[in-house]
């Protein structure tokens, strides 16, 4: 396919309008939405709202007038339909590890005679050492590799939907079935897909994820919580802060935690940091997600046969089985991202040796497909990574 081919695409795209929607610096093809999202143009006006309007005139009024209080299940009913949930079923606030922390603390209680937890060692770090740290501090766990198949003991499963060093996709339900006949717990995490696919957890047990990335929250964005209905009056969050508790205004000496999602809220919520979410979430409501899902196989799918095998790939071939990231292998991979980023198209590294490219639907088109494919290519045949000045790393790869 050639450029022409691609910008003809770009014109009958029925996402193309959402484009105009991100401020994109000139220049720059951001491959990078499976990491940190694109700024959204409505966030820095809901953002200066908050902060001049809300907290300069309200200031501590603003917990009741402006809805500051309510935000983590506010927030969590405008976020459910992302992920197969209904009103009252999620809870925003807090970070992605808390939030692990969290499910799988409430799942091994649910599961009290059980003694092994199952994590893919594969996992993105932080899922595997959160399961690593709460095992050594509960004592008398096994933590198992996931790869062994073995769940007829587990009190809880925790994976990704979507790999994040390769971009594989599992199959949510199927897995959540296996897991369950196995009379195990099933608790998903969709960081890296929630935003780029239709994503339905609602037959797991529990779902954590974050909102920078895919969702265009902002660095630091707050995570999110899904708790199925049926785990809700049993439940413990063993993070038992002032804002789950039943009435936290009451001051009480003990406590009691609240009814429903809420008691798994723990400490104030992160006002600013919502008012950027609540601006994401503005452009979210207006998204068909069978388009976001269709476009994303099309862009990694064109990625993918334009570079050719100019580069190892690791991701699956088929479209289908993978999300919305393309990760390919190179012995030298850290620089040769450096130099791709220095001409304009922006992936990142993963150790030890992958390049990951990651396509935001909604604000890449078929065109930066193809300028970001012709820029690889050029870096790899004049190996313009040579330059010694690619060798040092950074502190963010």
């Amino acid at each position: 396919m050639d450029r022409d081919q691609c910008l003809a695409l770009d014109a009958n795209d029925p996402l193309r309008a959402f484009k105009d929607e991100f401020v994109l610096p000139e220049g720059v093809v951001y491959l990078v939405g499976n990491s940190l999202g694109a700024l959204p143009r409505r966030t820095a006006e809901r953002v200066r709202q908050t902060v001049e309007d809300e907290w300069g005139s309200q200031l501590v009024g603003g917990w009741n007038h402006a809805g500051w209080y309510a935000q983590p299940l506010t927030a969590g009913d405008r976020l459910a339909p992302l992920i197969g949930a209904g009103p009252g079923q999620v809870v925003v606030g807090n970070t992605t590890s808390i939030a692990v922390f969290q499910a799988v603390a409430a799942a091994l209680r649910l599961r009290p005679d059980r003694r092994v937890i199952v994590s893919d060692v594969r996992n993105f770090p932080t899922d595997h050492y959160m399961v690593q740290g709460l095992a050594g501090l509960l004592g008398g766990y096994e933590v198992r590799d996931f790869a062994q198949g073995r769940f007829d003991d587990a009190a809880v499963v925790l994976l990704s939907e979507v790999d994040y060093r390769t971009g594989a996709r599992h199959d949510v339900p199927s897995v959540t079935a296996r897991v369950h006949e196995a009379g195990a717990l099933m608790v998903w995490d969709v960081c890296h897909s929630v935003g780029a696919m239709d994503v339905d957890v609602s037959g797991a047990d529990f779902a954590v994820g974050c909102t920078y990335k895919y969702l265009n929250a902002g660095p630091g964005a707050p995570a999110f919580l899904y708790v199925n209905p049926r785990h809700h009056a049993a439940a413990e969050n063993v993070l038992s802060g002032w804002h789950g508790h039943a009435e936290p205004f009451a001051f009480e000496t003990g406590y009691r935690p609240a009814e429903g999602v809420r008691r798994f809220a723990v400490g104030t919520p992160h006002v600013l940091s919502f008012a950027a979410l609540e601006a994401a979430l503005d452009v979210w409501e207006r998204v068909p997600m069978d388009q976001v899902r269709a476009k994303s196989m099309a862009l990694t799918s064109l990625f993918v046969d334009l570079v050719g095998d100019a580069l190892q790939l690791v991701s699956p071939a088929d479209a289908a089985a993978r999300g919305s990231q393309v990760s390919f292998r190179h012995p030298h991979g850290y620089p040769v991202m450096r130099a791709l980023i220095d001409r304009g198209v922006h992936g990142d590294f993963r150790a030890p040796d992958v390049l990951r490219f990651g396509f935001a639907p909604l604000y890449i088109g078929y065109a930066d497909v193809y300028d970001a494919a012709a820029t690889l290519l050029e870096v790899l045949d004049k190996e313009l990574w040579r330059d010694e000045r690619y060798a040092t790393r950074l502190a963010v790869t």
